[in-house]
């Protein structure tokens, strides 16, 4: 090979590789993705049910993809520290987080400018109805003694908490309150990290009552620490059919919930969002995940990137009009 031929071959080498670096290897990295290590964020506190969900979830993607997804709980801020996290993250697929609710309702309080919006949504895959919890030497042994004291006692006598100021369980009680002809204000709201550390303020007695979904309550109730009375749904959940629901025991047809799902930052992939939806929709069916859920008394929920935002769209205006109602929208 002569002088110049080497030289050509040189240059020629050289530009291909440069090309390759400013052009194919991001498209080999989204085919490959995952090649290393992948943060799930969870916005709330370890052992509650969000954390749960996230965990089961990341352990079955880990499985999927041969890949760590490993759970990071980033609280405080009533859920905004961990929403923000996720969606300031650099949009490359390894930084994920499951958000909840309270991403239709923090906006409308003024804590961020963080909305729906703000994500690439993956999958919804859980939502829930909020029970109502008090310890378990309670004299109130019935959601209308409850009730009945609640209305017959001046406001500021029984304290609640289970998640931030304004979040789907303080709106929960509000709701409950407003259904019976009072102010959502009646009972004062103590704000926690979550439901985990709402229901052992609950069993400290620090507080009377917790408005959070029956499956986070499930371990103080078992452990003989705390005692469901109602939820707030159409039905009795199967996993818990002793517990019955505001209609069949007060007559007030009031019913809510959270749910949650997988998202990452605004502007992912779209190779790498789509690859992670289908692993979701795998996860999803998968017997693990079913049995996990069915055996804490989760409820599941699909949806796709596309019925997720929409879901969410649709949540955000309703929550938004219930938060104005309430006075917890910021004005």
């Amino acid at each position: 090979m002569s002088k110049l031929t080497r030289r050509t071959f040189t240059i020629s080498a050289a530009a291909a590789a440069a090309s390759a670096g400013l052009g194919l290897r991001p498209s080999f990295a989204q085919a490959n993705y995952p090649t290393r290590p992948v943060q799930m964020i969870c916005p709330w506190g370890a052992g509650g049910g969000t954390d749960a969900t996230a965990r089961i979830v990341a352990a079955l993607l880990e499985k999927e993809f041969g890949q760590p997804f490993n759970v990071v709980n980033r609280t405080g801020g009533s859920g905004v520290v961990g929403h923000s996290a996720i969606a300031t993250a650099a949009p490359d697929g390894y930084t994920l987080g499951m958000i909840t609710v309270e991403i239709s309702m923090m906006h409308w309080q003024g804590l961020t400018e963080l909305t729906p919006r703000s994500y690439t949504p993956l999958a919804l895959m859980n939502q829930d109805p909020p029970g109502v919890q008090v310890k378990s030497d309670s004299p109130y042994k019935t959601i209308k003694e409850l009730a009945d004291a609640i209305k017959s006692n001046p406001p500021g006598k029984f304290k609640a908490s289970g998640t931030g100021q304004g979040g789907i369980w303080h709106l929960a009680l509000v709701g409950w309150l407003q259904a019976m002809g009072l102010k959502g204000d009646h009972v004062p709201w103590v704000p926690s990290n979550g439901a985990a550390p709402a229901m052992q303020d609950l069993a400290a007695g620090g507080i009377d009552i917790v408005t959070c979904s029956v499956p986070e309550a499930r371990a103080m109730i078992e452990a003989g620490k705390a005692r469901g009375l109602a939820i707030m749904a159409p039905e009795r959940n199967p996993q818990f059919p002793d517990i019955p629901t505001l209609k069949e025991t007060l007559g007030i047809d009031y019913n809510t919930g959270a749910w949650r799902g997988i998202a990452g930052p605004k502007g992912l992939p779209q190779p790498i969002a789509e690859k992670l939806t289908a692993s979701l929709k795998k996860v999803y069916d998968s017997k693990e995940f079913k049995e996990f859920m069915t055996n804490r008394g989760f409820g599941m929920i699909w949806g796709d990137a596309a019925e997720f935002a929409k879901f969410m769209d649709n949540g955000d205006a309703q929550m938004g009009q219930a938060m104005k109602a309430a006075g917890l929208a910021k004005t």
